[in-house]
């Protein structure tokens, strides 16, 4: 019986983490290609870097009732790509490429998913004026760029992002995209079960600060 219902648990937590994953999993990726500077198409390291955030917010999907699971994965993410930074610092051609990993983080906070100020500064330990300057350390160069930046597309949208039940506006993950992040995010954190979720064992359960 005790073997059943956590069956029946551990299901229901897949179920939900994908359909999580299908509905967000296209803004986060693009969120991610923007923080490793790589451009549309060639994302191997975003992909890696996202899936490292999913598997912890899928280890902690059962205490996450009442918190945003975006929002949580959004934070898991900076703070990951904040003690990794340093791995993304050559350019790789994407729209972000030219900036440093710091201002492409403060960027893609501010700009991209809208956080604001205080936030953006309490998530990275930085104070209020400090994360001011770098964002328009950071507007400035990619304007200085702008007759490059079309070669990239559009600029990321300002406004608050989509809640996960709607499309992204940079296009969900497609289907084979969407089962892989999943599989590999709950074999990252160890608690999946069956192909679909994982079953290995790979990131803590903690939430990233």
């Amino acid at each position: 019986m005790v073997r059943e219902r956590r069956a029946a648990r551990d299901g229901r937590r897949a179920r939900e983490f994908e359909v999580f994953v299908a509905g967000a999993g296209g803004r986060l990726l693009h969120a991610a290609a923007l923080l490793t500077g790589e451009p549309t198409g060639d994302t191997e390291a975003a992909e890696r870097l996202l899936t490292a955030a999913l598997a912890r917010t899928y280890a902690r999907w059962d205490r996450l009732r009442g918190e945003d699971p975006y929002d949580h994965t959004r934070r898991t993410l900076a703070a990951l790509f904040a003690h990794r930074g340093h791995r993304y610092r050559h350019p790789r051609g994407g729209l972000l490429a030219r900036l440093t990993p710091q201002e492409r983080l403060v960027l893609v906070l501010r700009l991209y998913e809208g956080v604001a100020e205080e936030q953006t500064a309490a998530a990275l330990g930085l104070p209020v004026e400090r994360v001011r300057a770098i964002c328009t350390r950071a507007v400035t160069a990619m304007r200085s760029a702008a007759p490059r930046r079309s070669a990239y597309g559009t600029p990321p949208s300002t406004g608050k992002p989509a809640s996960a039940g709607q499309p992204p506006p940079t296009g969900t993950l497609p289907a084979a995209g969407r089962r892989t992040a999943t599989g590999a995010a709950g074999a990252e954190a160890g608690t999946g079960t069956g192909a679909e979720a994982g079953t290995g064992a790979g990131a803590g359960t903690g939430v990233a600060p």
